[in-house]
């Protein structure tokens, strides 16, 4: 059996359309993949008993912290009475929030703090 021109042409083609086919297939069936950063943030939350806070709120919430830290003037303290604020929470629990999304949204802050050199998102 010789295959002519044309048709190896169709073959080829044929075969380059399936697979594309299901490349899109594959790729639209994918699971959509959650932000780690957020999930490993609403973990900490949930093992310092602060998970009853709305995931929606909470990662919106925490995602401020670190602008928030960066407005001249601001320390951790303000942050947390802010926190407090926005969630309707007491001071303790808004701080130790206000503390974890430091620790994950906002590793810079945390190593400016610990080198004692002032926190800013432009240096």
């Amino acid at each position: 059996m010789t295959l002519k021109f044309p048709a190896v042409a169709t073959l080829v083609a044929a075969t380059v359309t399936i697979a594309a086919a299901a490349t899109v297939t594959v790729a639209a069936a994918a699971p959509a993949r959650a932000d780690s950063t957020t999930d490993v943030f609403l973990s900490a939350l949930d093992h310092y008993r602060l998970g009853d806070i709305d995931a929606g709120t909470a990662t919106r919430v925490g995602e401020q912290v670190c602008p928030m830290l960066a407005e001249p003037g601001q320390n951790a303290a303000n942050v947390a009475a802010k926190v407090a604020d926005e969630l309707g929470r007491p001071l303790g629990p808004a701080t130790m929030f206000t503390g974890l999304a430091i620790q994950i949204f906002c590793p810079r802050a945390v190593t400016a703090l610990t080198d004692g050199v002032p926190f800013s998102f432009f240096g």
